[in-house]
């Protein structure tokens, strides 16, 4: 789904080997699930760099109705692209486009697995990154004491036929993945089954918050949750934890359950997501 150009270009090649066809669903007036502009052309542009084989399918559409919370837009949005994205598929790749696959084969892989098991959707783990420290170094959700924690906005890949809930989320059986043989959600009940272990390096990417100040104010903006956003002050403590990174690891141990972070070392796109 077209809209932030961030890590598009990145996000696209990690995955472009592994896939048939690639839907581009976007809002043909530009304009986001909340009525705010969006960077559509930019975005545009950045896919006829990245598509060398043909395989992107345009489809606009009006996905930025007035009367409809933005959350609904979202998943609205979401369950058109499903539904254009089942022609001559059998399974359906969902990735945003600031979300990075470092082993597509992995991935592959796992979803194989989903299917000989008998699920409808893959909850595959994903390395939430918040702020951009330094080059190649980032401020990462943690547990309280700096264990890797994943999060899972929701299967990354679905049968078709699929009905979304909620944005990616879904009520049918779910095939989970994680990079311990326990769940590394703090979201998601400690009784969370895992039939499937990964190392932490092949987990999806999310270069979540990973932008400059002014660009987090425009996704602030646009987003599916920015009425959460613009009132829980989320964006006076990015730019705290940005401006002091250090002292937001030190103070992770006592910090409430969202605030856990530690710094780590990944994969890095110098220019993307400034």
């Amino acid at each position: 789904m077209l809209g932030d150009p961030a890590f598009l270009g990145p996000s696209v090649r990690s995955y472009y080997s592994i896939v048939d066809r690639i839907v581009v669903s976007y809002d043909e007036s530009a304009t986001s699930w909340t009525g705010t502009p969006l960077p559509i052309e930019r975005c545009l542009e950045i896919l006829r760099e990245v598509d060398t084989e043909g395989k992107c399918d345009y489809r606009p559409g009006h996905f930025g109705r007035e009367g409809f919370d933005p959350l609904e837009n979202d998943t609205y949005q979401r369950q058109t692209a499903l539904v254009q994205a089942a022609e001559g598929a059998d399974w359906v790749l969902q990735l945003d486009t600031d979300e990075v696959m470092p082993q597509p084969d992995v991935f592959v892989e796992m979803v194989r697995r989903a299917h000989r098991a008998g699920a409808w959707a893959l909850d595959y783990p994903a390395r939430w990154l918040y702020t951009r420290v330094a080059p190649g170094r980032f401020l990462e959700a943690s547990t309280r004491f700096w264990r890797l924690a994943c999060s899972f906005p929701g299967p990354l890949a679905v049968r078709v036929g699929v009905p979304l809930r909620l944005a990616r989320q879904t009520d049918f059986p779910i095939y989970r993945v994680d990079v311990r043989p326990w769940n590394t959600d703090p979201a998601a009940s400690p009784e969370t089954i895992v039939n499937e272990v990964i190392s932490p390096e092949a987990a999806v990417l999310h270069y979540s918050w990973v932008r400059s100040a002014a660009d987090i104010a425009r996704k602030v903006g646009w987003s599916g949750h920015s009425e959460e956003w613009r009132h829980s002050g989320k964006y006076g403590m990015w730019l705290h934890s940005t401006r002091r990174p250090r002292m937001t690891v030190l103070k992770t141990p006592f910090a409430p359950l969202w605030r856990h972070y530690r710094l780590s070392r990944v994969r890095d796109f110098p220019g993307e997501g400034a």
